[in-house]
């Protein structure tokens, strides 16, 4: 069984122009969460997806294996797709591809193999990291994907909106939002990539609905909670850059 890693890379983000480039204590954004997934050591394959000349010419001067995709993908999930298509290996059917967002400058080998492990299950064909939440503020914003999961950690819902509802916020209550590092079969990947957006897909504006609204699931990939701040917005760079100051890996890349 392989595993294909995709940093899927633009620049047109809606909210933040340029994100991938932008600087993070002296040192891009991309080259953070590229660097960061690289020390998992069980790669077969580790790239960046992107469709911008300017993504493809950094990655080239780092040397970061780049693939270049269209760019009428809206989605992370189709660039991922097409890219993995475009590895230079043959991907089997239960091969595992695993989406690792170019927004996640704090993620670390530790999050890839929480989203690998419950592979190990043969039933299980889909993964997402679940992020404790152990504030209100993460809690109530709806930039941050919340889930809610069964016994077995399948997902049943991914929303914007403050789930579970508690009428006073408690970090004990469970809560955990999405980070962004997904795993696929890549048979399921496929399957995906081909169905339409499903209602509640577009009324939460979260693409794991798709899978929901079709009667399959995802396994959680839970974390020990720690400083994990994902970038949507210029202001959250400051962040990071705050919680770099404690971190073990940062100065290791």
């Amino acid at each position: 069984m392989k595993t294909i890693g995709m940093v899927p890379a633009r620049m047109a983000a809606t909210r933040f122009p340029g994100k991938p480039l932008h600087l993070i204590a002296g040192r891009a954004m991309l080259e953070h969460c590229y660097l960061r997934a690289k020390m998992y050591t069980d790669w077969d394959i580790l790239a960046v997806a992107t469709c911008d000349e300017e993504i493809r010419v950094f990655c080239e001067e780092h040397g970061f294996p780049v693939i270049m995709t269209a760019d009428t993908h809206t989605r992370a999930l189709d660039r991922v797709a097409e890219a993995a298509t475009k590895c230079g290996v043959d991907v089997a059917e239960d091969d595992i591809v695993i989406c690792v967002q170019g927004d996640e400058p704090l993620l670390g080998p530790d999050v890839i193999e929480a989203v690998m492990a419950p592979f190990d299950d043969k039933t299980v064909d889909g993964t997402m990291l679940a992020v404790p939440i152990h504030d209100e503020e993460t809690f109530t914003n709806p930039d941050m994907v919340k889930l809610v999961h069964d016994l077995k950690g399948n997902v049943l819902y991914t929303s914007r909106s403050p789930i579970p509802y508690m009428k006073t916020f408690s970090k004990d209550a469970g809560a955990k939002r999405v980070g962004g590092i997904f795993g696929f079969r890549w048979h399921f990947l496929k399957w995906f990539t081909e169905q339409p957006e499903s209602p509640l897909e577009q009324a939460e504006a979260c693409d794991s609905n798709r899978i929901c609204d079709n009667g399959f699931f995802q396994r959680i990939a839970p974390m020990t909670f720690r400083p994990y701040q994902s970038v949507d917005a210029p202001e959250d760079i400051a962040r990071v850059e705050a919680a770099l100051n404690d971190d073990p890996l940062w100065g290791k890349y």
